[in-house]
């Protein structure tokens, strides 16, 4: 009796601690909206995405000049520098061509202000870099769309299980009120010496039973409420009721099969794409570039004056011929990536293929498992019409009436558990089947 007292004011506490929870009732709709605008694994997608995009965009380094400005000062009676810097001043005299003066020389200023650019012309490498970056760049693109589409999926499966929490509150509320109802009938046939003491202890034991798992069902609400609550990234955690009754939704799954456009498998063809790009710039690397460069520069003996200036342009052709065997490595190592990319992608398509057909057999069985179960909440209930009547009458066993209001209670439970295994059976083939 203790025991039972014991559960009874824990009942009571979770009880008084909901209620004092603020309720709020929400649709599907209303959580998916949320989620699409607050959760935190798409914003990361997204800066993934974003990330990406910055790679691709330093590539456009390969048809675009390279531009730099700079404002150089010095002091020197080192003979060469000395020579030069008034050579590039444009302030040479005849004396200055004393071998004295050459060779010990006053200390002069130089302040020098140069603009450069270098322009690639042909750089094949940095081409197939660019391609590989753009395929990554798409990659990711599908990749935060594959999120959003399993955050819909795991938004329709979190809102179903809080409407299954909340079937499973109604239905043991019911099965406490038919419970205590028993009790009492249990407790008048004990006074009229109807009933055995055990009888009416058995009675005793399947209140206190519903008690138990009506505490677990509104505990499973609280549960599905906070995970609706985080993937919406709302840190309030308040218990939610749904505004959308568990219903069965149909659609049709013939004919269904996994499409090589689905946005995560198509982002692991790009990825693939992107290691045969990066294979060929790592064999391109072989060959010659062609840059062109020029520059602009102006001299003073004062700071920020321009008494004397020149330019310079030309091409440059370079081959590097040789790194000590680095970019045979490297070449080899790219071409094992892209190999392995493929031999993923063969795999992952056969898994996502394996995948649905499991999912299809998975909602067969769900669809067969709704008819029986149907049909046995119907039994299981007229079972126990029967049974209460005639034990009203004293001609029911207190066993025999606890035993079919159990079935009764476990079968109501079986039906909408069978009607969320339907239902997310039936969206875990939307989500491989987009």
């Amino acid at each position: 009796m203790k025991k039972a007292y014991v559960l009874i004011l824990s009942f009571i506490v979770l009880g008084i601690t909901i209620q004092a929870q603020e309720l709020v009732s929400i649709s599907k709709h209303e959580v998916l909206s949320k989620v699409s605008e607050n959760n935190t694994n798409i914003k990361i997608s997204k800066e993934e995405f974003i990330q990406a995009r910055a790679d691709f965009r330093q590539t456009n380094a390969v048809f675009l000049p390279n531009i730099t400005a700079s404002h150089t000062g010095i002091a020197t009676t080192n003979p060469l520098m000395a020579f030069g810097s008034k050579l590039n001043q444009e302030i040479l005299t005849q004396n200055d061509f004393n071998p004295n003066l050459l060779n010990n020389p006053s200390q002069i200023q130089n302040f020098a202000t140069r603009f450069e650019i270098q322009q690639p012309l042909i750089n094949v490498d940095g081409m197939f870099q660019r391609k590989a970056a753009k395929s990554k760049m798409d990659a990711m693109a599908l990749k935060t769309q594959r999120t959003q589409d399993y955050l819909v999926f795991e938004v329709k499966k979190a809102y179903m299980q809080l409407q299954l929490a909340y079937k499973a509150v109604e239905v043991l509320e019911k099965a406490l009120e038919a419970a205590n109802s028993n009790k009492k009938l249990a407790d008048n046939s004990f006074k009229q010496g109807y009933l055995q003491r055990a009888d009416v202890l058995n009675v005793e034991v399947r209140v206190t039973e519903v008690k138990n798992q009506l505490q677990t069902a509104k505990s499973n609400v609280q549960n599905a409420s906070n995970y609706l609550s985080f993937l919406m990234n709302d840190d309030n955690y308040v218990i939610y009721t749904p505004s959308d009754e568990l219903t069965l939704e149909t659609s049709t799954i013939e004919n269904q099969s996994i499409s090589e456009n689905r946005s995560d498998i198509k982002a692991m063809q790009l990825a693939s794409n992107a290691y045969k790009a990066l294979n060929k710039a790592d064999k391109m690397a072989f060959l010659p570039t062609l840059n062109a460069f020029g520059s602009y520069e102006i001299y003073d003996d004062d700071i920020f004056k321009g008494d004397a200036n020149g330019y310079l342009f030309g091409a440059e052709l370079s081959w590097n011929i040789f790194q000590g065997s680095k970019r045979i490595g490297k070449a080899q190592k790219s071409k094992s990536q892209f190999e392995q990319s493929k031999l993923e992608y063969q795999q992952y398509v056969l898994q996502s293929n394996l995948e649905l057909n499991k999912a299809k057999r998975t909602f067969l069985d769900a669809e067969n498992k709704l008819k029986l179960t149907n049909l046995a909440l119907e039994q299981s209930e007229e079972s126990l019409r029967i049974r209460t009547n005639r034990f009203k009458e004293g001609l029911e066993k207190t066993s025999d009436l606890l035993m079919a209001e159990t079935q009764y209670a476990q079968k109501q439970l079986d039906y909408y558990q069978t009607i969320f295994e339907y239902n997310y059976a039936q969206a875990y083939l939307q989500f491989l089947v987009p």
